[in-house]
């Protein structure tokens, strides 16, 4: 297994691997891809969020992931692939500045589910912690869907904690 830089020709396995997972389990669907447009959430009638992917969610998530491949001070994207050269996970990564200091963000870290517990989501997650540590950053957040607990328990071994929660206003509680 190794861990390489994504090039702008991986753009479209990545997409394929990351849309096979969504809808293999939208309980991944965090509000960061709510945000951008990747996501959406409903309410059913005892306010369960149901996640789903948005109908165009494939050509925003690709204008996000080509975004973040072509702005190497602020952004990275790291590819594991096998010994084949099969790429079988990614992991994103950026750096905001809207806060007291610079913070990185780990957007996403996604490994095929047959290569799960070989050690590859541990590799990405070091490399792009010590990406953003090498960028001078010093805090580092993550956010995960409320209901993708395996990704919860994954990330609380290497040291994350759980600091906030996210709310998102159900639009028929509050009508326009």
């Amino acid at each position: 297994m190794k861990i390489l830089p994504a090039q702008l020709q991986d753009a479209p396995v990545l997409s394929d691997m990351f849309f096979a997972h969504l809808d293999a389990d939208p309980s991944y669907i965090s509000h960061g891809e709510m945000q951008m447009g990747v996501g959406t959430g409903c309410f059913t009638e005892d306010g369960t969020l149901l996640s789903a992917v948005a109908p165009d969610g494939r050509e925003k998530w690709m204008r996000y992931i080509l975004a973040h491949m072509t702005a190497p001070e602020e952004a990275a994207v790291w590819k594991a692939v096998d010994d084949d050269g099969t790429i079988v996970g990614f992991c994103v990564a950026d750096i905001e500045e809207d806060g007291d200091a610079p913070f990185g963000v780990v957007c996403d870290v996604l490994v095929s589910p047959t290569f799960r517990g070989g050690g590859a989501g541990g590799a990405l997650l070091s490399t792009a912690i010590g990406w953003l540590r090498g960028q001078g950053v010093r805090d580092i957040y993550l956010e995960s869907g409320k209901d993708n607990h395996a990704a919860h328990r994954f990330f609380e071994k290497r040291g994350f904690h759980h600091v906030s929660n996210i709310f998102k206003l159900d639009n028929n509680a509050f009508p326009k």
